[in-house]
């Protein structure tokens, strides 16, 4: 019988982890200062890095000797608020020449060769900046829901040794294609479930999922930015879940029915450990 992560990691069959992962560091200012004092003050457990946005570099200096990961970027969603690449090349492009808007977009238009040498790129600008990455997962799904991207996915995360984000079994199923088991026949390390439900506040989607979570590690995914003019300006129709998950991950009470459920919080750090081991 295949072993769970948590076997894997040298816990229990019947150990419940979690990792709270905060997406979007480096989108803003805003957003640092929230994913900082969530992974200080908070319960969150671990970040990813969006290393093209304008505030990536003040976010490595600011969270360096925490655990963080990659958050492969190809889309920029806002209306207004835009970047472009690391490396320029024209098919990651959109006609005003930012990074496009949504996944579908990328996947008409981008060179397979060029998103390749972005995501690695991205990798390697965070590791020279001096931070020691701890994961890779992807912006807006973009490279875990397609196929060939999903093969780069694949060949990043063993090249660098690092484990990644994956959709759940249930998501895995419309996709079409054995993601999970492609990634087990690679060596790759990747969290047993996944959590994150758009319609609900993630404060109610965590306290559904603590009496439910089965045995391995369960990641949930937050987005907190700091409430004020910045979050509003950029991102005005989802600033409230956005500052709604900053006050969820720092709601005591919700931390401590996380432990009395007995379940333990871990980061990404222990799977990279394993597969480097």
């Amino acid at each position: 019988m295949t072993q769970n992560l948590a076997q894997q990691l040298g816990y229990g069959a019947d150990e419940r982890l979690a990792i709270f992962n905060c997406d979007d560091l480096g989108s803003s200012l805003s957003a640092n200062l929230a994913c900082e004092e969530a992974l200080r003050r908070g319960f969150a457990t671990s970040a990813t890095l969006m290393v093209p946005c304008p505030w990536a570099r003040e976010a490595v200096e600011r969270c360096k000797d925490l655990d963080i990961g990659v958050h492969l970027t190809l889309t920029s969603e806002y209306p207004l608020y835009r970047w472009r690449s690391m490396t320029g090349a024209a098919s990651l492009h959109d006609a005003d020449g930012f990074l496009p808007r949504t996944a579908q977009e990328v996947w008409a238009k981008a060179d397979l060769r060029a998103v390749e040498a972005e995501c690695r790129a991205q990798i390697d600008a965070a590791l020279g900046w001096g931070l020691d990455v701890t994961h890779l997962d992807s912006h807006m799904g973009t490279m875990q829901m397609q196929p060939e991207y999903f093969s780069i996915y694949m060949k990043l995360a063993k090249d660098y040794r690092l484990p990644l984000r994956m959709v759940s079994t249930g998501a895995e199923r419309h996709l079409g294609f054995a993601c999970r088991e492609l990634a087990r026949q690679n060596g790759i390390l990747f969290i047993d479930h996944f959590v994150l439900q758009w319609g609900q506040t993630t404060h109610m989607v965590i306290e559904n999922a603590i009496s439910k979570m089965r045995p391995g590690v369960t990641e949930f995914c937050l987005h907190p930015v700091l409430d004020g003019p910045e979050l509003h300006a950029y991102d005005p129709t989802q600033a409230h879940i956005r500052a709604h998950d900053h006050a969820c991950v720092m709601d005591e009470g919700l931390a401590h029915d996380i432990k009395r459920a007995g379940i333990r919080s871990i980061s990404f750090r222990p799977l990279r450990n394993a597969m480097r081991g």
